[in-house]
């Protein structure tokens, strides 16, 4: 798939990931729809791009928020003249006891994750179905397909979005709209923690630079992969994991008992 002159839409676009994949897009030649609560930092790089000879547009809005996703469709209808792909990047995590974390933060957790990305895809489906054209990218993670202790609700967020973006790739098997799901593992950014960091070394958890995972997700974007998995050997434990989960819940025991040490230091 060729990125020059397409349409995109990138939520999560201010975070250490989106940023860095909001540069590579924009020198790939596409425009950009850029979504995100964080307005200043948002119209920075609005601003970074279009002096460098891109196309930009920034969309302050809450995905959560009642009608969102509409407002971004339409804003992107309207600043860009069209949409070819949407990129669900926006995302949020917890590292805690499953039992100490608050129920407002178990749903927001979800709404972020799951449904602010579901409710995207199903106000943009119309027009990209209609043009006959396009592809919804979907950045999940290892935790989606391998269930870590204390961070549970997280998982099941990036569960879901696996599940979804396969059932919604081969719903739309007859049309010329693909799906792409793409799972990172572990990368160094501000979604981890003091805590979450040192139980990452003391694990030896292996964490990827941000500049890798973005150029290995516009890689996915351009060979229009069904699925893309980052990294080795998570990659084959994820798979692993699908067969043989037993096994694979002893060999994370160890980590597993290490987690626990950290997540009961959190407040």
């Amino acid at each position: 798939m060729t990125l020059s002159g397409k349409r995109i839409i990138l939520t999560g676009a201010a975070g250490g990931i989106g940023y860095l994949v909001a540069l590579l897009l924009a020198k790939k030649g596409a425009h950009l729809a850029l979504v995100e609560r964080n307005a200043p930092r948002l119209k920075e790089i609005c601003e970074q791009i279009n002096q460098s000879g891109g196309k930009a547009i920034a969309i302050e809005i809450d995905l959560t928020s009642e009608g969102a996703a509409e407002q971004v469709i339409l804003a992107t209808q309207q600043g860009l003249g069209g949409l070819d792909i949407v990129i669900n990047n926006a995302g949020i995590m917890d590292f805690t006891l499953y039992e100490r974390q608050p129920p407002e933060r178990i749903a927001q957790v979800i709404n972020v994750n799951l449904i602010a990305p579901m409710l995207l895809v199903r106000a943009a489906l119309p027009q990209l179905l209609a043009q006959n054209s396009g592809r919804i990218v979907n950045i999940g993670s290892a935790f989606g397909s391998i269930g870590f202790a204390h961070f549970a609700t997280y998982c099941a967020s990036k569960f879901a979005i696996r599940g979804f973006s396969e059932a919604l790739r081969r719903e739309l098997v007859d049309s010329a709209v693909g799906v792409t799901y793409i799972s990172p593992r572990a990368t160094k950014t501000s979604l981890n923690d003091e805590l979450t960091s040192q139980m990452h070394i003391e694990t030896k958890t292996n964490l990827d630079d941000p500049d890798y995972v973005a150029g290995q997700i516009i890689l996915a974007i351009e060979r229009a992969s069904p699925e893309y998995f980052i990294g080795q050997p998570e990659s084959f434990f994820s798979r692993l994991n699908g067969m043989f989960p037993r096994l694979v819940d002893r060999g994370l025991l160890s980590n597993t008992r290490i987690a626990r040490k950290y997540a009961l230091l959190k407040k």
